[in-house]
This record gives C-alpha cells, structure tokens and sequence, in this order.
C-alpha cells in the first residue's frame, strides 16, 4: 500500500519561499501523475498543480509562475517550490496520487503579511 508524507510547511513572511516535499513509500511508477492540492481555512480542497511524465507540469491560475512542480523518480519523491508567497496561499497542501486515489496527511503552510 503506497503511502504519501509531506513535509516542509511553515511560517514565512510575504514574498517569502518555501520547498514541501512528499515522499512516497511503496511503489509509484516515476512517469505516474501526482499532484498538489491546498485547503485553506473553512474552504474547499483546490488543486495546486500536477505532474506527469517525468517532467510535464500544469498549474492553477493562481499560483503559475510563481510555483514549480518536479519530481525524482529514483527517490520516488514530488516537490512544490513555493516562491513569491502571499497570506492567500495560507493553507494546509496535500499531495495526491490519483491512480490510487491517496492523499497525504498534509503540511501547514502560514504566510504572514
């Protein structure tokens, strides 16, 4: 049974960065899509962005340009770089493997203004 775990959430300050990574035990194939997924307070769960392939990324509107999605295959890990942070991207974020349809337990990212 996979498993995901995120990590790398915190506090930052506005036009701050961060790096999550989600790390995955058991086996993903390093071409299968994941992706990102936040939750912020008392709202819906959106997606953030995703990956397929070993490269291919797409994005949210919000969040283009200023987030990168990447992967390696061989640590069968996913990361989200977080650059040029506003509060509105104060949120819990997820990561997601749709073909099995898991999540991870989440990490809590704070931007203060």
């Amino acid at each position: 049974q996979v498993q995901l775990v995120e990590s790398g959430g915190g506090w930052v300050q506005a036009g701050g960065s961060l790096r999550l990574s989600c790390a995955a035990s058991g086996t993903i194939a390093s071409t299968a899509a994941m992706a990102w997924y936040l939750q912020a307070p008392g709202k819906q769960r959106e997606w953030v962005g995703g990956i397929i392939a070993r490269a291919v990324t797409k994005y949210a509107y919000a969040v283009k340009g200023r987030f990168t999605i990447s992967r390696d295959g061989t640590k069968n890990t996913m990361s989200l770089q977080m650059n040029s942070l506003t509060p509105e991207d104060t949120a819990v974020y997820y990561c997601y493997y749709p073909l099995r349809q898991i999540w991870g337990q989440g990490t809590q990212v704070t931007v203060s203004s």
